[in-house]
């Protein structure tokens, strides 16, 4: 099966190589990736798929579908990119490329994640028409991923309910199954009102909304000290109220992202955040409205799946880098600082993962697989994803796949360089190749399926799912 599975997927780089430099390329943000959404479209489109767009009433969200009978499976597509980061393709320094004509840049590797996921779906579907098997193959467009929740809006509105198994992964400096979960996050921004005035002449008639913000950011940070240690929020100040500082600011904004272990936590958080924006609002006479903008569940692993597919990534291998790969790495690694070099994708937090990354101490590109734990179960990651809310709805398993530079940090300059190099694409194929043979082995071994679906079942009964977006929210509804 594996065999046939690259034959499949290497018969048809060509068209995945395109693709992924084709969206790196174009580099479009959370819910504008209309472009990079209507070129995967087309392709799926010749291979006789069935596509459904505006999911979750999203214009850049679609579904893609093949086969009327037997299990659903499901590839988790991305192609968004993230703004200010413009550089230019294969260089090892720091350098921007106007001629993309764009100030966005790859900087997480989506216009990989989704080609892999497109080329599973595709080299899955040939496999079982070929073999004359019942099964269902599907490939979901999720936009907006970084900032967005595409995918929570998704399962809100039901994309992926009657799914049995959903598979996804993500460019990495590793081999790896994500087995551990992932924090639950929600966003939202507060805006206060209040009355401007000249600020030497008639201070007394003016309310400053930029006082409110700030006393609403110092109420915050001393919340930090009695909110659950694994929690963290962030701010981002959208609007100061004016250049003038002889003028008592009238308005003023702030972005505030929470995150934490689970969205009961992140619920509580945002609750007592309200009351400290409250609370500074009635100090200083002004007005606060809250505008809830996206939120996303944590990621929960389906042990049954991340088994399998680890069984998979060991016999489909790591990337086969060569000489003048490993040269391209070793010039990109020299451009990280000393304690930029410290910075780990997958930090060694069992004696596992200790005893694989001492094995291969000094290494700049990853031709090793870490085994999978189920330890990692309960060690949370720093870091939120959307796949979090399909994970809820249906079993998930993810993994991670060497496409980048030892210690390379996401969002990074570097890994936006090395989004169009062999590296990349050499990991992106592979990892092709892992969801389409564990898709394949779950179809043809049906107690996969089973026991999966048990495994979720048993925790949604003590948990059950709530979407963490409320039904009034609508998609990227604030534009930012």
């Amino acid at each position: 099966m594996l065999k046939k599975i690259e034959t499949l997927i290497e018969s048809k780089k060509d068209t995945y190589f395109t693709l992924s430099d084709r969206i790196w390329d174009i580099a479009e943000t959370k819910f504008h990736e209309q472009e990079s959404a209507k070129t995967i479209i087309t392709i799926l489109e010749q291979e006789e798929f069935t596509v459904k767009t505006n999911i979750g009433e999203i214009d850049t969200a679609f579904v893609a579908s093949y086969g009327s009978t037997g299990p659903i499976i499901g590839f988790l597509g991305e192609y968004d990119a993230l703004p200010e980061l413009n550089q230019k393709a294969g260089s090892t320094k720091k350098e921007s490329d106007p001629s993309l004509g764009t100030t966005n840049g790859h900087g997480c590797g989506h216009n990989l994640l989704g080609t892999a996921s497109l080329a599973a779906a595709i080299a899955t579907r040939d496999y079982i028409k070929e073999h004359n098997i019942e099964a269902q193959i599907r490939y979901y467009g999720c936009p907006a991923e970084e900032g967005g929740s595409g995918k929570t809006y998704m399962s809100r509105a039901h994309a992926f309910d009657d799914l049995d198994m959903a598979l996804c992964w993500h460019p990495g400096t590793d081999n790896a199954i994500i087995g551990s979960p992932t924090l639950a996050n929600s966003q939202a921004v507060f805006e206060f009102k209040g009355k401007s005035s000249h600020a030497a002449n008639s201070p007394d008639m003016g309310r400053s909304a930029l006082d409110a913000m700030e006393l609403m950011n110092v109420g915050a940070n001393y919340l930090r000290e009695h909110v659950t240690s694994e929690a963290r929020y962030h701010y981002a100040v959208l609007d100061a109220g004016g250049m003038q500082p002889s003028v008592v600011q009238a308005h003023s904004k702030v972005l505030y992202l929470i995150r934490a272990p689970k969205g009961y936590q992140v619920k509580e958080i945002y609750d007592r955040l309200c009351k400290v924006a409250e609370g500074a609002a009635l100090m200083t006479e002004t007005e606060v409205t809250v505008h809830f903008d996206k939120a996303c569940s944590n990621y929960m692993p389906n042990k049954v799946y991340s088994k399998l597919m680890s069984e998979v990534m060991f016999e489909v291998g790591a990337p086969n880098f060569d000489e003048d790969d490993l040269a391209f790495a070793k010039e990109l690694h020299d451009s990280l600082t000393e304690d930029e070099k410290k910075f780990m994708m997958v930090p060694p937090v069992t004696p596992i993962e200790k005893q694989v990354l001492a094995a291969n101490q000094g290494k700049v590109l990853a031709d090793y697989i870490y085994p999978y734990n189920e330890a990692l179960a309960n060690i949370t990651m720093p870091g939120s994803t959307d796949v979090g809310d399909v994970s809820w709805v249906v079993p998930t398993a993810q993994c991670i796949m060497t496409t980048e530079v030892q210690n390379t940090a996401l969002h990074s300059w570097q890994w936006v360089a090395n989004g169009k190099t062999n590296i990349a694409k050499k990991g992106m194929l592979q990892a092709a190749k892992v969801m389409s043979l564990t898709a394949l082995k779950a179809i043809e071994e049906p107690e996969y399926i089973k026991a999966a679906k048990e495994e979720l079942e048993a925790v949604v009964k003590q948990t059950p799912y709530i979407n963490p977006i409320p039904a009034d929210v609508k998609p990227n509804s604030l534009g930012l």
